[in-house]
């Protein structure tokens, strides 16, 4: 049991130093802020019971890299949902917030739980509308879409105080 844990414990370290953390997503696909004209916006989302309307950059990495645990409100724990890998909106979110690739978050997630840090990775789901559906139902989760999937079953929280839209946002695919 000792060897396979160091050895576990090896590959994490192995597969950390060959993908740092701090290596930016691919770019998302040409096309996809092409198409609308202009380019398009994540929302971050959360439950309409969530009285959360605002979050800094900082806190919402801290929310997504399960660093904070509870919302402060008394919601009870974070449940972060996210799109399933291939999407251009979890690459833009993976580059954005996590500052990672796809193998980065692999291994950070698994690091964690191989620690004992967290039990759950981010939830996935497949498609936009799946994500706003687990996110109206569940009062702690807190998720994103591209701004224009958003309808009145969510909240749309801001980030540094703008909300898709305003100048200056820095949530975009």
């Amino acid at each position: 049991m000792k060897r396979a844990a160091a050895l576990l414990a090896l590959l994490l370290t192995l597969a950390a130093a060959a993908t740092p953390h701090n290596t930016p997503a691919s770019a998302p696909p040409r096309g996809a802020s092409a198409q609308a004209g202009a380019p398009q916006e994540l929302a971050i989302i959360v439950n309409k019971s969530n009285p959360t309307d605002n979050l800094s950059l900082s806190e919402l990495r801290e929310y997504f890299l399960a660093e904070r645990g509870h919302w402060p409100n008394g919601l009870g724990k974070v449940r972060v949902v996210m799109l399933e890998p291939g999407n251009p909106e979890r690459d833009a979110v993976l580059r954005l917030i996590y500052d990672m690739n796809e193998k980065g978050f692999t291994s950070y997630f698994l690091g964690k739980k191989f620690r004992g840090e967290t039990l759950e990775e981010p939830r996935q789901q497949s498609s936009p509308p799946d994500v706003i559906k687990f996110i109206s139902y569940v009062s702690g989760a807190i998720g994103y879409v591209a701004a224009g999937e958003v309808d009145a079953s969510v909240k749309v929280v801001r980030v540094d105080g703008l909300a898709p839209g305003d100048p200056g946002y820095k949530l975009r695919l």
